[in-house]
């Protein structure tokens, strides 16, 4: 196989790129909504992909017909998560859940909360994990429900992280 060939393999391998802008999503979700769509909304850093983060994507996307991943930018993750963080670059990130079926689109947010982005898109369900109360999640004036979705124990990126300074210091 020649090195183009090869190369070009490589892409197609990655799947659909779902990252969108946040103007042309919102069109998007009105578009949707008009048509009687469920549009779901969950976010995330999503540094270290893990089950729990696939379990907590299902369960949002089997709430409607479309789901959007907020993403936080390398920027707010670093300023949220340490200057350690992000582990995976903003791109690489996006490129990974790109490949999840369950996920429709990806956007990225430079803000702490999306609580902007969400008045923005205004769709109909946010999704966060049981580990926020109620009362602590960004956004949830902008939508008309918000489910919380039961944390997986034992899965977390902080946990992945300490496991592999442990094993390979």
């Amino acid at each position: 196989m020649h090195t183009k060939s090869l190369q070009t393999a490589m892409l197609k391998s990655y799947g659909k790129n779902k990252l969108v802008s946040r103007a042309g999503l919102a069109q998007t979700v009105k578009k949707l909504q008009k048509a009687g769509k469920k549009v779901v909304f969950t976010n995330g850093c999503f540094d270290l992909i893990h089950a729990g983060h696939i379990a907590s994507f299902n369960y949002a996307r089997s709430l409607g017909d479309a789901l959007i991943v907020g993403l936080n930018s390398d920027k707010s993750l670093a300023k949220l998560k340490g200057p350690k963080r992000p582990l995976v670059s903003e791109k690489n990130r996006a490129k990974v859940l790109s490949a999840l079926d369950c996920v429709d689109y990806i956007v990225i947010f430079g803000e702490d909360t999306p609580e902007k982005l969400l008045s923005e898109l205004k769709p109909d369900i946010l999704v966060k994990g049981k580990d926020y109360k109620l009362s602590e999640i960004a956004g949830r004036q902008f939508v008309k429900k918000v489910c919380r979705f039961p944390i997986v124990k034992g899965q977390s990126t902080s946990n992945l992280i300490s496991l592999i300074v442990k094993r390979y210091g």
